[in-house]
């Protein structure tokens, strides 16, 4: 892959090989940055996992920096009167499924009650490949909606491991404060090492790093807790 000069030049400003402490790799991360538009922070972990085991979880982050997100809600009744109050983007179940299996994907989150999951399953193929598909794991299967809505809305964040063991997701915006940025990967980091495997042998987090959209990744000084 061909990287542009500005890229280039951000490289020479750093050691690559380098592992820096938290604080300095974020405010690196800020001064690397030189696209025209506000980059968003990525938080890189890769961890040590067997091929069967995932590491997967929600939580809501110290600092926000998302726009508010369209949630759909599968809901009939008055749990689809309750998530209209709460504020969800679209409300429906039947004519939902239909429109999804049309090819309509204009929503960033989708909640369901858990008796409608027999209907939403049918969509496994279309929003598990996206993403989308709720799931009780990340509370987005469940009865109590002002709540889910409510989390979801204050910022809550879903973290997985993929095929290879890395958790990657967004964690700010390089026009935010470095110190809040900081907390935000100190307390994914947190999360991430509550959900080691009993069976893990040595250290469960292998590596941590941080980067830009545009900008190259900035490896970060890590020493996991026992």
């Amino acid at each position: 892959m061909k990287h542009g000069k500005k890229y280039r030049d951000a490289i020479e400003k750093m050691d690559r090989d380098a592992y820096y402490p938290l604080e300095d790799a974020v405010k690196l991360v800020k001064d690397l940055a030189f696209a025209k538009f506000d980059e968003t922070v990525e938080l890189s972990i890769k961890l040590k996992l067997k091929k069967s085991q995932t590491v997967r979880d929600t939580l809501v982050l110290p600092h926000q920096f998302a726009e508010e997100k369209k949630i759909l809600v599968f809901a009939k009744g008055e749990k689809a009167d309750e998530a209209r109050e709460a504020g969800a983007a679209y409300v429906g179940d039947d004519d939902l499924v239909e429109k999804i299996k049309g090819g309509w994907l204009d929503f960033d989150v989708a909640v369901a009650t858990p008796d409608m999951m027999k209907d939403v399953g049918r969509l496994g193929p279309i929003l598990g490949r996206r993403g989308l598909m709720p799931n009780p794991k990340t509370r987005t299967v469940t009865f109590d909606i002002k709540d889910a809505l409510q989390e979801l809305k204050q910022g809550r964040v879903e973290f997985r491991s993929d095929k290879t063991g890395v958790v990657h997701l967004s964690i700010g915006k390089v026009s935010m404060d470095a110190d809040m940025i900081a907390e935000n990967v100190k307390r994914i980091l947190s999360e991430v090492q509550k959900k080691r495997p009993s069976d893990t042998k040595g250290e469960f987090v292998q590596s941590v790093a941080v980067s830009s959209t545009m900008g190259p990744g900035v490896k970060v000084e890590f020493q996991e807790s026992h």
